[in-house]
């Protein structure tokens, strides 16, 4: 079973700026993934077609489950406020997205701390710039397995040092009522060594996935908590779109 995690940068290649549904299909038929955790997903933007950028990547890899979880009502760079759980069809939405092969029994959205003052940030050319975070959030799933109930979740957490940090105790906090063993995917956001807060989760793939071309540290993250057998493979492809590769562990259950 391949579990992977894809930060789609709303489907835009950098390269050229376009943002191709075409690509988006082909970048999930080359992961061919039986789980799938998607981050900075577009629904209704103009940016991206107005397309449902979850119903297509599902298409693409026959899921017959899969929940898109808004953490944006509006556009990011634009008019956006604080999503619900759901936001009505026909408004632009951004977010996070799960997606299984496999059925799902069980679907929880779990709510993250918000960020409510800017923070400086440093851009490429090194400057500070005071940066108002989104809102994060995370979606998880007991996808029904024949080995049995497998829980599974998919977050993009906070660029800010230190918050990210709190947003994954939460998270981890979270999926400790759920039905074990289990799997975190998405992008974490941390550049360098995860925090203490999930020292019992074991890393299934450790490749650098960021930036694109030349990557040199690892966002994108699989761990697994409990009895997740030992990779039999595990690689950061580079796809046609985004600025992150995708990663992906393939395991015997």
């Amino acid at each position: 079973m391949r579990v992977a995690t894809f930060n789609l940068l709303h489907g835009r290649t950098p390269s050229d700026g376009l943002v191709d549904v075409d690509r988006l299909c082909e970048a999930v038929r080359a992961l061919d993934p039986d789980i799938l955790g998607l981050q900075e997903v577009d629904r209704d933007q103009e940016r991206s077609h107005g397309i449902d950028q979850t119903a297509i990547a599902a298409e693409a890899m026959g899921a017959v489950a899969y929940r898109f979880v808004p953490a944006i009502d509006g556009t990011p760079g634009g008019q956006w406020t604080t999503a619900a759980h759901e936001v009505a069809p026909g408004r632009p939405a951004y977010g996070i997205a799960l997606l299984s092969r496999h059925p799902v029994t069980e679907w929880r959205v779990i709510p993250l701390p918000a960020l409510r003052v800017r923070s400086p940030i440093r851009t490429h050319d090194r400057r500070l710039v005071m940066v108002k975070d989104e809102p994060r959030v995370a979606v998880a799933a007991v996808v029904s397995l024949p080995s049995g109930p497998l829980t599974v979740a998919t977050t993009h957490l906070s660029f800010v040092p230190g918050w990210n940090a709190v947003q994954l105790r939460r998270l981890v906090g979270a999926l400790r009522a759920m039905p074990g063993p289990q799997l975190l995917t998405g992008d974490l956001n941390f550049t360098g060594p995860l925090p203490r807060t999930v020292a019992a989760w074991r890393p299934l793939v450790s490749e650098k996935t960021f930036p694109l071309i030349d990557p040199k540290v690892q966002l994108d993250h699989v761990l697994a908590l409990g009895d997740v057998p030992a990779p039999v493979g595990a690689a950061a492809p580079r796809l046609p779109l985004s600025d992150h590769r995708a990663a992906y562990v393939d395991l015997d259950l």
